[in-house]
């Protein structure tokens, strides 16, 4: 369970334009400092948008994801 903490208003701000410079714009991110890692909530997780796409074949699919986990572990590396 997390527990959502009020920042104040120059706090937040500071935190969009760190974020911006790295080419975060979403509103909801998890930061593990343990781990220095930011995780980015997707409004739809990649494998739910293919699917929808219907244009792919599960191997297609599948092929695909693997290949954006891996530049997403690239970027953070």
């Amino acid at each position: 369970m997390s527990i959502s903490k009020k920042m104040d208003y120059e706090t937040a701000s500071e935190l969009r334009s760190i974020l911006s410079k790295l080419n975060i714009t979403r509103n909801k991110v998890t930061i593990d400092l343990d781990n220095d890692t930011i995780e980015v909530d997707d409004d739809y997780a990649i494998d739910d948008i293919l699917d929808s796409a219907g244009i792919l074949t599960q191997e297609q699919a599948k092929e695909l994801m693997d290949e954006v986990k891996k530049m997403r572990e690239e970027d953070w590396n």
